[in-house]
C-alpha cells in the first residue's frame, strides 16, 4: 500500500501478488535499551477517507439482529455496530511483530453462541512471512486468546476473496475446522485452542496450490471446496462429511473450465439446496470463465443456474470473460439468492438476484442509483462511480431481506431497497499509506499519498476529502510529494498513472496540472519527487516496481523540460534543505553513503561514507527551519544525526532502532520541534515522540493500538503541539493528540 510494497492497484495491473511485501521484514525481537520517560495519554483516531480497499468478505450473525462483521486483505477485520451506524475495527491490537497477521484469511461464527467469534489470521505463505494464528473471542472481538499455527495463511494472495475457509461445526460448538492453502484441512476439538490435521479428508494440498476454497454447512453436512482440481471430469471440488470424520466426492457436481474452482457457496434451509459459484481461477484476478450450481442435498441432483455465460462481446467489441464470485441466501425467503460477477471489465462487475431458485434473475446494476457523496473519491476523478470489481464479498441481512451488501477492491456498499445503493464503510479505513505531509498553513492540516487512491487533501480529518481523488491527472498509487518549505503554496506529486505521472499545485494542494514534459521512464518507473525551498527546482528519481534503479532528472522550469543528474545515486530518494533552495541532499542505501548538492541539483558529490547500507527503506529527514539538520533512521542499525549537512554523522544513543522519523511543533518553551519517530528505545517498535532533540522519548501509542507495520513514515503538525500523523500498511492513517 508503501515505498518498496505493491499495491493492489499494481497487482491489478499484472504484477505479481506473491512479492507484495518481501520488502517488509520480520523484525528482531525486543531488547532492553535505556529508561524511557513516562508516557503521555494519547487519543489516536483514524483520518476518515471510507474504505479504499478490498473487502474480502462479510458476515451476517445469523441469530443477531444488527450484527455483522467484515474482513480485509491486509487491514484487519471489523465488527459493525448497527447503532453507531459503524464499523468497530478488531485487530489494531496486533503490534509490528505481528504484522504478518493483519490479513483475515477466515472468520466464523457460531450462531449457537452469538458472542463467540473466530477468525484465521496470516497475510502471505511465502518463507519469509510467519506462521498464521487462530484468534477466539467470547465477547464479539473485543478481548481475544489466540493460537499461534504451524502453518501459513494468505490473505493477501490469489484466492483471499473465496470462502469461507473457517467454520464452527454445526452439530458441535467445540469443534472447528479450517482450511489452508498448502496443508489440507484442519480441525480443533477444544475451540480452537489447538489444532491438527482432520482425518479422511482425500484431497492432497501441494506447496503453490489453492487447498480448501471454502467450509459451509448445510444442515447437519460439512462441504469443502478444493481449489487444485483442473476441471475435468472425475477431478473432484467438492467434498462432503455427514459424521465429521469420512470424507466423499460429492457426486454429479459439474465439471469443465466454469466450474474448476468453488469460490463461495450459501445454503438455502428452506429448500434444502446449496448454491455454489464457480470460476476457471481463484481471483481476484485471472478469470475469464465461471458458473452457479446449485444442488439439492435431499437427493443429489445438480442444477446449472448461471445467470449469464460468460463470453461473447460488449458493444464495443471487448471480450465478455469473467467469473462468479460472491453467493448470499436470503434467510426470510426461500430460494432467493444474490450472486456477483467477478472481473467483468468489459461490461462492468454486476449482483444478480433470483426470487425463483435460479430460474430467473435480475441484474441489481441495471437500476442502481449510487451516492456517494460521503466518500467522493469512488468517483475515481470521473463523474460517477462503477458498480465496482473484485466483488467476492456479498451479504443478505437474515433480518431484512432488502438490506444487502456487497465488498468491492474499494468500499462496502449496502442497500435497504435493492436500488438505491451508498457505502456502508464508515469506520473501516483500510488505505496503504506511502507518503505524509503536514503543510505549516493553509486550510487542510494533511496531505496524503496513498497506494491505489492517489494523492488527497485532507480539509478536514473527520470527513472523506471533498475533493476525492486528486486529479488532472488521477493517480493510481502514489510514489511521491513533496511541498516547497519557504513557499508552502507550491506542492508536487508523481505516481502510477495513465495519463501522465507528475503534476504541480499552486494552491498548497488543492488543484493540481500535470507537468508539461516528463522523462520517459516516468510511465514504467516514478519514483519519489522534491522541491527545493522556493520551489524552483524539482529532482525526480525513478525506480521500477521490480526494484531495477534509473538515473534522476531534474527540472528548472516547473516540469517542462528534464535533465539526466548523473552524480545523483540511482534510486535514492531526493531530500530537499527546508532552509537553503541551493541545497539537496540523497542517501544511497547502497553503500552507506550521503550524497549533497550545493548548486539547487545539478551535481552531487558524496560527503559522509562507512554508515548503514544494504536496505533500501533508510530514510533520512531533514528538521524543518534549519540548514543541514538530517537526521538517518537506519532500522536496527540506530539513528544518526548531521547537523553539518551529511558530513559527519553522530548515532543516537537514547534508541537502538528508527524506523521513519518526522518532525512537529516544538513543545511549549522549547526551541526544537518535536521529533517523532517509529523506532524502539526499550522492549519493543513503538511510536515516540522527544520534546528535547532525542535524548529521552516517551511512547504515545499504547498496546490498543498498534495497527501493525508503522515503518514507511510519520509525520508530526507543525502548528499543534502534540499531534502527529502515522501511516499504516492497511489501516489508513491514524493521528493522535495528548489527551
Amino acid at each position: 500500500m508503501r515505498a518498496s510494497i505493491l499495491s493492489r492497484r499494481a497487482v491489478l495491473a499484472g504484477t505479481a501478488a506473491a512479492a507484495a511485501l518481501t520488502a517488509v521484514p520480520v523484525p528482531q525481537s525486543g531488547r532492553a535499551y535505556g529508561a524511557e520517560a513516562t508516557a503521555p495519554a494519547y487519543r489516536w483516531r483514524t483520518a476518515v477517507i471510507g474504505g479504499t480497499g478490498f473487502v474480502t468478505g462479510v458476515l451476517f450473525h445469523p441469530s443477531v439482529r444488527g450484527l455483522a462483521y467484515a474482513r480485509t486483505d491486509i487491514g484487519g477485520a471489523y465488527r459493525w455496530d448497527d447503532r453507531a451506524a459503524r464499523w468497530t475495527p478488531l485487530t489494531d491490537h496486533l503490534g509490528w511483530d505481528d504484522w504478518n497477521l493483519l490479513g483475515v484469511e477466515a472468520m466464523a461464527v457460531d450462531p449457537a453462541h452469538p458472542d463467540r467469534l473466530y477468525l484465521a489470521l496470516g497475510t502471505y505463505t511465502q518463507p519469509s512471512s510467519g506462521n498464521g494464528a487462530v484468534l477466539r473471542s467470547d465477547d464479539r472481538g473485543a478481548t481475544w486468546k489466540r493460537t499461534d499455527l504451524t502453518v501459513k495463511l494468505g490473505a493477501n494472495e490469489d484466492g483471499r476473496g473465496a470462502g469461507e475457509r473457517l467454520l464452527v461445526d454445526p452439530r458441535d460448538s467445540d469443534t472447528l475446522w479450517l482450511g489452508t492453502r498448502h496443508d489440507g484441512l484442519l480441525k480443533s476439538t477444544d475451540r480452537g485452542a489447538s489444532w491438527a490435521a482432520a482425518t479422511g479428508f482425500p484431497a492432497t494440498p501441494s506447496a503453490t496450490g489453492q487447498g480448501v476454497t471454502l467450509l459451509v454447512a448445510a444442515g447437519r453436512a460439512l462441504y469443502a471446496g478444493w481449489g487444485d482440481a483442473d476441471g475435468s471430469a472425475g477431478a473432484a471440488n467438492l467434498y462432503r462429511t455427514t459424521d465429521g470424520t469420512t470424507w466423499e466426492a460429492v457426486p454429479g457436481q459439474p465439471s469443465g473450465t466454469a466450474a474448476r474452482v468453488p469460490i463461495r457457496a450459501a445454503y438455502d434451509r428452506h429448500t434444502r439446496e446449496l448454491y455454489v459459484s464457480y470460476a476457471d481461477a481463484p481471483g481476484p484476478n485471472g478469470q475469464s470463465d465461471g458458473s452457479v450450481h446449485k444442488l439439492r442435498t435431499t437427493d443429489g441432483t445438480w442444477t446449472d443456474v448461471t445467470p449469464v455465460k460468460p463470453g461473447g462481446t460488449t458493444s464495443d467489441g471487448s471480450a465478455d470473460t469473467f467469473g462468479y464470485g460472491g453467493v448470499a441466501v436470503d434467510a426470510r425467503c426461500p430460494g432467493t439468492v444474490v450472486v456477483s460477477t467477478n472481473n467483468r471489465w468489459a461490461a462492468v462487475d454486476t449482483l444478480f438476484r433470483t426470487t425463483d431458485g435460479g430460474r430467473t434473475w435480475t441484474s441489481l446494476k441495471d437500476t442502481a442509483v449510487f451516492d456517494v457523496s460521503e466518500t467522493p473519491f469512488l468517483k475515481w476523478g470521473g463523474d460517477k462511480p462503477k458498480f465496482g470489481w473484485w466483488i467476492q464479498a456479498v451479504g443478505i441481512d437474515p433480518y431484512d431481506s432488502k438490506h444487502v451488501v456487497y465488498g468491492t477492491g474499494a468500499t462496502l456498499y449496502g442497500t435497504s431497497d435493492l436500488k438505491r445503493w451508498a457505502p456502508q464503510i464508515r469506520g473501516l479505513e483500510e488505505t496503504a499509506v506511502r507518503q505524509l505531509i503536514s503543510p505549516p498553513v493553509g486550510e487542510a492540516h494533511l496531505i496524503s499519498g496513498l497506494g491505489d487512491i492517489g494523492v488527497m487533501y485532507h480539509e478536514r480529518l473527520t470527513a472523506s476529502p471533498s475533493r476525492g481523488m486528486a486529479t488532472n491527472p488521477v493517480f493510481g498509487s502514489a510514489t511521491g510529494l513533496a511541498q516547497a518549505a519557504a513557499r508552502p503554496a507550491y506542492a508536487v506529486r508523481a505516481g502510477w498513472g495513465d495519463n501522465g505521472n507528475g503534476a504541480y499545485s499552486n494552491d498548497g494542494g488543492k488543484t493540481w496540472a500535470p507537468f508539461k514534459g516528463q522523462p520517459t521512464i516516468a510511465k514504467d518507473a516514478p519514483g519519489p519527487i522534491a522541491t527545493n525551498a522556493d520551489g524552483s527546482v524539482l529532482l525526480w528519481s525513478f525506480v521500477h516496481w521490480d526494484g531495477t534503479k534509473y538515473p534522476a532528472h531534474r527540472s528548472a522550469d516547473n516540469g517542462a523540460t528534464w535533465t539526466e543528474i548523473s552524480s545523483f545515486p540511482k534510486g535514492a530518494t531526493p531530500v530537499a534543505d527546508p532552509a537553503d533552495p541551493t541545497l539537496f541532499y540523497a542517501y544511497d542505501t547502497d553503500t552507506g553513503t550521503l550524497y549533497a548538492s550545493t548548486d539547487s541539483g545539478l551535481s552531487f558529490t558524496a560527503r559522509a561514507t562507512g554508515l548503514p547500507s544494504g536496505d533500501s527503506q533508510f530514510k533520512v529527514a531533514a528538521a524543518p527551519g534549519r540548514s543541514g539538520d538530517l537526521w538517518l533512521s537506519a532500522k536496527e542499525n540506530g539513528l544518526y544525526r548531521s547537523t553539518d549537512g551529511g558530513a559527519t554523522f553522530s548515532k543516537i544513543d537514547s534508541c537502538w532502532a528508527s524506523y521513519t522519523l518526522g518532525f512537529g511543533k516544538a513543545a511549549e518553551g522549547a526551541r526544537y520541534p518535536a521529533v517523532y519517530q517509529v523506532g524502539s528505545t526499550g522492549t519493543g517498535t513503538a511510536v515516540h515522540r522527544s520534546d528535547d532533540e532525542a535524548k529521552t522519548w516517551v511512547r504515545i501509542n499504547d498496546d490498543r493500538h498498534q495497527w501493525g507495520w508503522t515503518g514507511e513514515v510519520i509525520a508530526g503538525d507543525p502548528r499543534i503541539h502534540g499531534r502527529v500523523y502515522l501511516a499504516t500498511n492497511g489501516r489508513g492513517i491514524q493521528y493522535g493528540d495528548p489527551v
